[in-house]
């Protein structure tokens, strides 16, 4: 009887010392987070930070280079970027099987050797052979480093919610926090660069490699316990005859493609709005700060209640309603302050939804991948879901300039992302436990 006593009051004390665990998470700071982290997560996490304050203290500025300063034709300058696209987005999939084959660490310091060694061939290019060399070392190398980081970040994920950490997508989250706001910090630190020159702003980019590279020769390990290397060849037919991988790309493809309107179809309406594209930018501003301060509260919140399916399909649909709002909005006609309120509001659903797609769909990645494979599949969703964001982007090109009723092309991109929600596999972890 003793015994029995003893186990009842040690079960009741372990549950409500879980529940007095649980009340504290969703009060959890971005700061006792990180501490939590292995390691090797706080490393790659900064890493990811470090990465985007990189590239984007060179590239947001490149067009404007390469119009004036080289003097490229407008078309030309749209194909040196469109290349810079391919050659990341594009061979992400073969950085993922690269980082299957050789590990993480070598795949990892490839990539920031070629980054640094593109940036600075940029930084002194002048031709239009020279840039358009440069500029495709800079995409390969992106496409080596990052399927290399975003897979152990993923794996990682996983162990840390083995371990009885939490769900997986907090530290996912974490990872997209990191990485909007190097995409933050980094725009802003090159443009006070460029108060000197372009070139000067490469080899600023340039060095942030170098710190990168020393960062990850000194503590990224030899060999990461548990990883798998895979030595056989067939990860593409086995990929190919993934159908719930495949239709995981194809939904979070469709998220792509509404984000991408952020440069596609938002500077028409607020053009049309108030005249001129200068309050994209503060738009932009807007889209980073809700997901640097916002994206753990808004994961922690979707973890307690939504499994990995739940949460894209809400995410999927808050995108569906942004677009739906400029809809209704634009028969209106509204000009000036309160014509940019439904071109806000799409800016703000967008994020959320993008706040709930993003780390469900990186996490969920793990449970289809094939053993040893991760890297492979990570480098696939980016670069499937690429290839429908460049078909889909003409698509939508075409289809604004058709001279269609104003409402028309709005509503037709919000029934893209609801209609990807049937997409979704069926099947996903619970709520809780990894979503």
């Amino acid at each position: 009887m003793t015994d029995l006593i003893s186990r009842v009051l040690t079960r009741r004390t372990a549950r409500t010392s879980a529940g007095k665990e649980a009340s504290r998470t969703p009060r959890e700071s971005t700061w006792r987070l990180c501490k939590e982290l292995s390691p090797l997560l706080r490393l790659l996490t900064l890493t990811q930070l470090a990465f985007n304050i990189g590239f984007y203290a060179v590239l947001p500025f490149l067009a404007e280079h390469l119009g004036t300063a080289i003097g490229m034709a407008g078309w030309l300058v749209g194909f040196v970027l469109g290349l810079r696209t391919f050659s990341q987005q594009g061979l992400f999939v073969v950085g993922g099987w690269l980082v299957d084959r050789f590990g993480v660490r070598p795949v990892v310091l490839a990539g920031c050797v070629l980054r640094i060694a593109g940036f600075a061939w940029l930084g002194y290019a002048q031709a239009s052979g020279a840039v358009i060399g440069a500029v495709l070392v800079i995409g390969f190398a992106a496409a080596l480093f990052s399927p290399a980081v975003e897979s152990e970040v993923a794996r990682q994920a996983v162990v840390w919610e083995e371990d009885g950490h939490g769900p997986r997508t907090r530290v996912l989250a974490l990872f997209s926090v990191a990485g909007q706001a190097g995409a933050f910090v980094g725009p802003l630190l090159g443009a006070l660069l460029l108060a000197v020159d372009f070139r000067t702003a490469c080899l600023a980019g340039a060095a942030v490699f170098v710190l990168v590279l020393a960062g990850h020769l000194w503590l990224m390990p030899q060999h990461i316990p548990g990883r798998v290397r895979v030595r056989e060849r067939g990860g593409a037919r086995v990929l190919l005859r993934d159908r719930r991988f495949l239709a995981l790309c194809c939904a979070y493809g469709t998220y792509l493609l509404a984000y991408n309107q952020l440069y596609l179809a938002l500077p028409d309406e607020v053009q049309r709005a108030t005249g001129s594209q200068a309050p994209l930018s503060w738009l932009f501003a807007l889209s980073s700060v809700l997901v640097v301060f916002t994206q753990l509260p808004v994961t922690r919140w979707a973890g307690d209640r939504l499994d990995l399916r739940r949460s894209m399909a809400a995410g999927l649909l808050l995108i569906a309603s942004g677009f739906a709002v400029v809809a209704v909005a634009r028969p209106v006609g509204w000009t000036g302050i309160a014509g940019l309120l439904p071109a806000a509001g799409f800016v703000i659903l967008l994020t959320v939804g993008q706040m709930l797609v993003v780390p469900a769909a990186r996490a969920w990645v793990p449970d289809l991948a094939e053993e040893g494979r991760l890297g492979l599949y990570t480098g696939a969703l980016s670069s499937v879901s690429g290839l429908i964001v460049l078909v889909g982007s003409a698509a939508t090109g075409s289809l604004l300039d058709l001279g269609l009723p104003a409402a028309v092309p709005w509503l037709v991109l919000a029934a893209v992302p609801a209609l990807a929600v049937a997409l979704l596999p069926r099947r996903a972890p619970g709520a809780g436990a990894a979503a």
